[in-house]
């Protein structure tokens, strides 16, 4: 997230226990290899949470050759997957602002997976991949800002490429996000589909972190039509969700309209969901390390996404732009 200020019995006894204990074994068996698979996969999350927040990828600083190699990691995990790019190449290319030590070129990572109606409207599901390099000899690895929502989203994509949505759902890996939101801003001025086309657009930006033990969605008060599908995803959430930071009555800060790459989506008429924790004590500071994650609570706030995922797809074609 860009720089605001606030920011998962008993024994017993001849024949009919014999055959109690064999239901049992068997009910314990099933139930084991559920916790088999969803260890694994909660495993598997965290593995990739900490590659991406790795100290060899220097804190993925926009411009730099850590970003570079946070680039390569993202565009291997698409490719192993199967995930398609949209042009000919996942690398769309931004430019950069002139900084000491960055050079200005920059891209944003963009895939799609095609949905069984093509031709209709695109969700677009996004996080941001850089955040803020070395400073002073520290390492800034941002696991939760944005390391998090990077993971979520292959996450994510790797369940829709073995069940296709209904609408074709873009993926987006934004540039730049913590130096002023350029590449999302780049994306929604030149997006690889027509606008109008764009119904929707989830971003994930720091969804790793349980200190404030609660996910917030924000946007349903610039598109209240949303708040009844994100609803429907939070009916099944193992972490609390809550609706809000998206009024302008909040103090400075507190309303998070303008706080991640949805808002450039915002200022194009294009409805949001933004998924997002409150700020935590290792915001914007070298001591946001994949170690500091609470891994039942990540993934449950990576499942809870792709619910969200699921049902803002069944509805998308409802969904209203808004008027700018």
């Amino acid at each position: 997230m860009i720089g605001f200020s606030n920011r998962w019995v008993r024994r017993g006894v001849a024949a009919a226990a014999v055959a109690v204990a064999s239901a049992m074994s068997v009910t314990t068996s099933m139930h084991a290899q559920s916790v088999a698979a969803s260890d694994a996969t909660t495993a598997r999350i965290m593995q990739r949470l900490g590659a991406l927040a790795a100290d060899s990828m220097e804190g993925r600083r926009a411009g730099t050759a850590g970003s570079v190699r946070a680039r390569a990691w993202i565009v291997a995990e698409l490719t192993a997957m199967g995930a398609k790019s949209i042009g000919s190449s996942y690398a769309m290319p931004i430019t950069l602002r002139a900084r000491a030590g960055s050079d200005t070129s920059g891209a944003n990572i963009v895939a799609r997976i095609p949905g069984k109606n093509s031709s209709g409207p695109v969700l677009v599901l996004s996080a941001h991949y850089d955040h803020l390099g070395v400073r002073n000899g520290e390492i800034f690895n941002g696991a939760d800002d944005d390391a998090s929502g990077c993971v979520a989203l292959l996450t994510i994509a790797e369940r829709l490429l073995r069940e296709p949505p209904e609408h074709d759902v873009i993926l987006a890996f934004f540039d730049a996000e913590e130096s002023g939101m350029v590449g999302s801003k780049a994306f929604v001025n030149a997006p690889p589909v027509p606008i109008e086309r764009i119904a929707l657009n989830i971003n994930l930006d720091m969804v790793a972190r349980q200190d404030g033990k609660a996910l917030w969605v924000s946007g349903t008060s610039h598109t209240p039509s949303l708040k009844p599908i994100a609803e429907v995803a939070a009916k099944t959430s193992a972490v609390t969700i809550r609706f809000g930071h998206d009024t302008k009555d909040l103090k400075p800060g507190d309303d998070w309209t303008g706080s991640s790459d949805h808002a450039a989506f915002h200022s194009k008429g294009i409805p949001f969901l933004y998924l997002g924790v409150e700020d935590h004590a290792d915001y914007h500071k070298s001591g946001d390390d994949a170690d500091k994650v609470d891994p039942a609570f990540y993934r449950g706030t990576v499942e809870f996404a792709y619910a969200l995922v699921r049902a803002a797809d069944a509805k998308l074609s409802t969904v209203m732009r808004q008027a700018k």
